[in-house]
């Protein structure tokens, strides 16, 4: 299946200059997103993961099917603030400026696997925090998954020796 042609390429969004690659055509295909997930489960099951942790919004969308159709726990990664319980939290850069993601302290135990799933690797910034997060809290990240990567913005430099893998790339 072309993946490609469930992505919407919104010019001039969120600003000037920007191509915005958006998501909801594919969300809105049944077959499409059954494919995706399925792909996905496909790609990450050697991962050995206890768990996926995904950063909202969007990163819910992928990480929670996928850790259902895994069999395995999901952990909601959030911007401070928005979990009701105590909360482990890193600050990391994004293209202009920095920004916060947290995580209930008792969500990943030490030593687990936790693969990392995202729609969108662009800068590399929230793949970053979501990395220093779970290893924060003593996780060990087992991969990091994306339906698409900016390829163009070169985000896998940031994410060290993790192994990042992609459904599509742009």
């Amino acid at each position: 299946m072309n993946l490609r042609k469930y992505i919407r390429d919104v010019p001039n969004f969120p600003k000037e200059g920007i191509v915005y690659f958006d998501i909801t055509p594919l969300l809105a295909a049944p077959a499409a997103f059954q494919y995706t997930i399925d792909m996905m489960a496909e790609r990450f099951s050697d991962r050995k993961a206890d768990k996926i942790a995904a950063a909202e919004a969007r990163g819910f969308i992928f990480g929670a099917p996928l850790a259902y159709k895994l069999g395995i726990g999901f952990v909601p990664i959030r911007k401070p603030g928005k979990l009701p319980y105590e909360t482990v939290s890193v600050s990391y850069d994004l293209e202009y400026g920095t920004d916060n993601l947290s995580m209930h302290i008792d969500a990943v135990d030490k030593g687990e696997n936790v693969l990392l799933i995202d729609d969108v690797l662009a800068t590399g910034g929230t793949a970053e925090g979501m990395v220093k997060l779970v290893e924060k809290a003593g996780g060990i990240v087992s991969g990091i998954g994306f339906l698409v990567e900016l390829g163009f913005l070169d985000g896998k430099n940031k994410l060290g020796n993790i192994t990042a893998e992609h459904l599509l790339k742009l």
